[in-house]
């Protein structure tokens, strides 16, 4: 098996491995938020060029808080043991701001799936993040 892309990028850059269970679930979410804008991006500009208001509106749609959070509650039977408690202690840990047009439930259920994201991502399991991000959007009709 190949590694992760997270892996090669610090191998490349020099940087030193850390214990993944140090990081706080906002961490973990922080990296999240990219790394999932990021697939879904790669999938909207995949599926056709085309201008890039057109690009930033459907992934806009996507990437939101309420989506999240929809997305999340939808996978939320399919995680794991060891997922459900990274997603638990994501959507439960305090965070000092909130997102814009966001209910705060959405918000923390959000940031839930983000340190869920966060975390499959610095494993190494990307193409567990991946499958549970296609699962969710066939199975709930997104408009990717």
């Amino acid at each position: 098996m190949s590694e992760g892309i997270d892996t090669y990028i610090k191998k490349k850059f020099e940087v030193p491995d850390v214990d993944i269970r140090t990081y706080s679930p906002l961490t973990l979410a922080y990296i999240g938020d990219g790394v999932f804008d990021l697939v879904i991006r790669s999938v909207v500009v995949g599926k056709g060029n085309t201008r890039p208001n057109q690009l930033h509106h459907r992934t806009s749609q996507i990437v939101k808080a309420h989506t999240q959070a929809v997305i999340i509650q939808y996978l939320e039977p399919m995680l794991t043991e060891e997922e459900a408690d990274i997603y638990r202690r994501g959507r439960n840990a305090k965070s000092a701001t909130m997102a814009k047009n966001a209910t705060m439930a959405d918000y923390r259920k959000a940031t839930g799936l983000e340190a869920l994201v966060g975390y499959l991502y610095l494993t190494d399991r990307f193409d567990r993040l991946v499958s549970l991000i296609k699962e969710a959007a066939d199975g709930l009709h997104l408009r990717l």
